[in-house]
């Protein structure tokens, strides 16, 4: 029996590990107490490590970087606790070296909410730690589904914000970056059919898109973009830019914000400043709470 549940802090550090997937000690320092001393949050993370809660590997980057990462205890465990209800279990890293493979983009992905969380602390705004949602579930049939890197909830004061939230390393060519774009042109446009064998019964969830079950608008499009140059970051962009002749995307567009940036002006301005391209007009330079004009 774990006592992660008589400090808030320590159950606050298996939530966010078991939702993020991994992070470094320092990045989980930010989001976790960053007005503290560092050996607290290190603290905190080896007595979850001594009760089988969270494990670490250390990656070979210069400073030997510890990366940690949830069991599968620890997942069952946090799971069970309210603010995660619901959440899908995360896809488990069997062992330090499965999750020294995978940590390049899940750190990527974590320093990206870390951004959007240092800005909403500095503009008094509200995200929250758990207000960044990995790899949601959005079925867009025939077993298919669109699957965001992160899904991001942000109050701003004035208006309660959604966005998806893509980050490439560029692991992939730019034609196959710019074919998740065409993924949520399918997801904005899906209405699931009947299911086969049965009789088509007739209800206004049948005969609506089915991201309104979940949302009152669909989420902006954020692209996040690193492991290149400037010239790199043209290209993704022009290859995302160059689907505006597909009529579903084009349709996308004129309905929801769709914005790149690189994941070094994330870190060094902040996601309001004007680092953001739309994909519409990639000659703009605007900040991610950009509005779409009629």
């Amino acid at each position: 029996m774990t006592n992660t549940d008589a400090g808030g802090g320590d159950r606050l550090a298996l939530a966010v590990l078991t939702q993020y997937r991994m992070g470094t000690t320092q990045q989980l320092h930010r989001v976790l107490a960053p007005r503290v001393r560092i050996e607290q949050t290190r603290r905190r993370l080896a007595k979850l490590r001594a009760e089988g809660l969270v494990d670490r590997v250390t990656l070979p980057q210069a400073g030997r970087l510890r990366a940690w990462f949830p069991t599968a205890y620890g997942v069952r465990v946090a799971l069970e606790w309210p603010e995660l209800h619901g959440r899908r279990p995360p896809r488990l890293v069997s062992d330090p070296v499965a999750a020294r493979l995978r940590a390049g983009h899940t750190l990527a992905v974590t320093e990206t909410a870390l951004a959007f969380l240092e800005d909403a602390r500095r503009r008094r705004e509200t995200c929250l730690p758990l207000d960044w949602i990995p790899e949601v579930h959005h079925p867009i049939g025939n077993s298919e589904a669109v699957i965001p890197d992160a899904l991001l909830y942000y109050d701003s004061g004035n208006a309660m914000l959604r966005a998806f939230v893509e980050v490439d390393r560029a692991t992939m060519g730019p034609e196959r970056l710019a074919a998740k774009l065409t993924a949520y042109a399918r997801l904005h446009r899906y209405i699931p059919g009947p299911t086969p064998g049965r009789r088509p019964h007739i209800n206004a969830h049948s005969t609506q898109e089915v991201w309104r079950q979940r949302y009152p608008l669909f989420p902006r499009l954020l692209f996040v973009l690193d492991g290149t140059g400037p010239t790199g970051i043209n290209n993704r962009i022009s290859a995302l830019c160059a689907l505006k002749s597909n009529p579903a995307v084009n349709n996308l567009l004129l309905h929801v914000p769709a914005l790149a940036a690189p994941l070094t002006d994330l870190r060094e301005q902040g996601p309001t400043a004007p680092i953001w391209r739309p994909i519409r007009d990639p000659a703009q330079h605007v900040g991610w709470t950009h509005t779409l004009h009629p």
